[in-house]
């Protein structure tokens, strides 16, 4: 479940926006350049919230501390862009609700069900997910059909819209520079929409067996949600030309009846009836599943910080039922900035979050390489094999490294275009860097507060916690199945 979450609206949706700058052969390359992973860490210390806690045991504290709020500011921000989302969607049938009544009601649905029925979280979380899923696996099955010709119009139309308008789009300036900065834009669209491996990491405290299940989970989770994005991204290329002027209406014009779905643009192209409202109404409610689940996670990785003293001591209150509600609260506040596109527009607020979110996975995503390059020394000098870990990753520690330098090198070209002459907005350098300018202060800030230390590899505590894992997974006895 904790995978599937990473499908959604970005994958359906605002994917539209980047194959307008950059074309759909751009669009391709950039989800193929994509690597995550964090498996060899996770599978030999399966602990609740591995990253962030091993980011505080294997580097310093005030590390691990940084990357759990990084990682709570990822998840509460996911909420507004959800939010943002959901009324780009129904603005396909009707703009008659007002913005403002359409965000209020579905925070308030949210609250309601974080609240008095978390109980049914897990379940209901389920079946949405595995929905997503399928959503995802039929749109390719019906790229495929479709571009073969098996559409009202016959129209054989394959890979037209990569000859014509052409597989690279131009932006914010002409020829080979045009169209790298077309390419730009569409990296940092992977950057944000690219996850898996670490939501999937999230639950190794909670897993059956971990050592055994998660490092066959990791192999076979990375395959196919990189499936997944490279074949969407594909999928959505030969769905719409990068100059679709729907898919303009929607995200430049913002106009009402305008689909924001490249899947959506192709439909109504080729005329199929009842099919694009079907295909939206499971877009919408995928949003809507995803933005629940990110309050819920927020709300948790908040409570947690609580728990272990880094954040106020109140927000470790919950309720009869254990909601941590100041915490859900708290998320539910910081949602409210959604009400922005009351004033600006649904496409530009949905770009904004994307800059903060995309910033703050970045960061997540250096963590974790920085991260493993030290649990890889600390090995190397105390003489513990990868041979007799329970995973061991190829070209260690050469792809932790590229990760490394590849996605710190993004964080700062995330917001590039305001450096752009005649491009200059406040609330776009605000968006694209905050987090930037923030992770070093709660570094720094923690550090400097509690006087802690960076780890030397030789003093890294690889053992703890490890004779109870062993003992464990020797003396696992799996359950009948269910």
């Amino acid at each position: 479940m904790h995978a599937q979450r990473t499908i959604g609206t970005a994958l359906f949706v605002q994917i539209g926006q980047a194959l307008i700058k950059g074309g759909p052969g751009s669009l391709f390359i950039a989800f193929t350049l994509w690597y995550s992973g964090m498996a060899e860490m996770v599978t030999y210390l399966p602990i609740s919230s591995p990253f962030i806690r091993l980011a505080g045991r294997f580097v310093d504290e005030a590390f691990g501390v940084a990357a759990g709020y990084n990682f709570f500011i990822l998840e509460a921000m996911l909420v507004p862009f959800e939010l943002v989302a959901c009324n780009l969607i129904i603005r396909y049938w009707s703009d008659i609700v007002p913005t403002g009544a359409v965000i209020a009601i579905i925070l308030v649905f949210y609250g309601l069900l974080n609240v008095f029925a978390v109980k049914y979280y897990g379940e209901s979380e389920f079946w949405l997910a595995l929905g997503k899923v399928i959503l995802a696996v039929g749109l390719i099955i019906y790229t495929f059909v479709t571009m073969l010709g098996a559409n009202p119009l016959h129209d054989r139309f394959g890979f037209r819209y990569w000859r014509d308008p052409g597989s690279f789009a131009e932006v914010y300036s002409t020829g080979s520079l045009g169209r790298f900065l077309g390419f730009l834009t569409c990296l940092v669209q992977a950057s944000y929409t690219v996850a898996g491996p670490d939501y999937l990491s999230m639950a190794a405290g909670e897993t059956e067996n971990p050592r055994v299940v998660l490092r066959s989970a990791y192999s076979k989770v990375f395959g196919r949600l990189m499936a997944f994005f490279v074949l969407g991204s594909m999928a959505v290329g030969i769905n719409a030309p990068y100059n679709s002027e729907e898919l303009a209406d929607a995200y430049t014009n913002n106009k009402p009846g305008a689909a924001a779905s490249p899947y959506v643009v192709a439909m109504n192209r080729l005329q199929i009836r009842v099919l694009p409202d079907i295909v939206n109404a499971l877009i919408l409610s995928a949003c809507l599943s995803a933005g629940n689940s990110y309050v819920y996670c927020a709300s948790r990785s908040l409570f947690g910080l609580a728990l272990e003293g880094r954040a106020p001591r109140v927000l470790t209150r919950c309720t009869k039922n254990g909601v941590p509600i100041y915490c859900v609260l708290l998320v539910l506040a910081i949602s409210l900035i959604s009400f922005l596109q009351v004033s600006s527009g649904s496409a530009v607020v949905l770009t904004w979050f994307v800059s903060i979110i995309t910033a703050s996975q970045l960061i997540n995503f250096c963590v974790i390489a920085f991260t493993y390059t030290r649990f890889k020394k600390a090995c190397d000098v105390q003489g513990l094999s990868r041979d007799t870990l329970p995973y061991k990753g190829r070209w260690q520690p050469f792809l932790a490294w590229y990760a490394f330098s590849g996605c710190i090198t993004m964080v700062f070209l995330n917001g590039y275009s305001v450096f752009i002459h005649g491009n200059w907005k406040i609330e776009n350098f605000f968006f694209s860097y905050t987090m930037v300018g923030l992770f070093p202060v709660l570094y720094f800030g923690w550090k400097i507060l509690k006087r802690t230390e960076f780890i030397k590899a030789e003093n890294i505590d690889l053992r703890k916690d490890v004779d109870e894992i062993e003992e464990y997974t020797r003396n696992f006895v799996p359950g009948p199945p269910a």
